[in-house]
């Protein structure tokens, strides 16, 4: 097995990682509040992971994630996963999220009925909750019925994705809004 390395960077909404093994990336981690969370939890994730400078395609992958971050539009599809080393369900899901392109959103239930499995929005939320590379697969690009956020397993949860959508400038919904230029919120916390 080849040797597994991991890079740490800053991005303009906190500390990013990105993990290889060979000329594949077989993780990625959204952003933590500090390079000490970071380390952390890749850490529980990639206990074998070496640190490395970023060269090559993973400098590559740095800079298109910055940039993403920053609020220019990119496309980060076609970057090398090991996505066989994902259950077939997951793999398929994650391929929908993939073709889902910037600024755009699909539902739990689109994505099943994409893959063919009407009715496992379910499967497909805990799917993306999987997802060993956010941000490279966009699973903040998938919403609840409704428009409705839905879950996000980053540090920071759902404000986390509605940041990145924001910054994307992602329409939620496909009927025209009277507000279209707000930024997204999260609906406050039911007492």
């Amino acid at each position: 097995m080849a040797t597994q390395h991991f890079h740490l960077f800053e991005t303009a909404i906190g500390t990013c990682a990105l993990v290889w093994e060979g000329e594949r990336f077989i993780g990625a981690q959204l952003p933590e509040r500090d390079e000490a969370a970071a380390r952390k939890r890749l850490e529980r994730r990639f206990p074998e992971a070496e640190e490395a400078e970023a060269q090559g395609f993973v400098a590559d992958t740095v800079a298109g994630i910055r940039a993403l971050f920053e609020g220019e539009k990119r496309d980060l599809s076609h970057l090398p996963l090991a996505i066989e080393r994902t259950p077939d369900f997951n793999r398929k899901v994650y391929e929908v999220a993939l073709s889902i392109p910037h600024g755009e959103t699909l539902t739990y239930g689109e994505v099943a009925q994409r893959i063919g499995e009407p009715g496992a929005a379910r499967a497909v939320g805990v799917a993306l909750g999987q997802n060993p590379w956010p941000i490279i697969v966009p699973c903040h690009r998938v919403l609840a019925a409704g428009g409705k956020t839905g879950g996000f397993s980053a540090d920071g949860g759902v404000e986390t994705k509605l940041r990145i959508l924001t910054i994307e400038k992602a329409r939620t919904s496909t009927q025209p809004g009277l507000f279209e230029a707000l930024p997204l919120a999260a609906r406050p916390p039911r007492s």
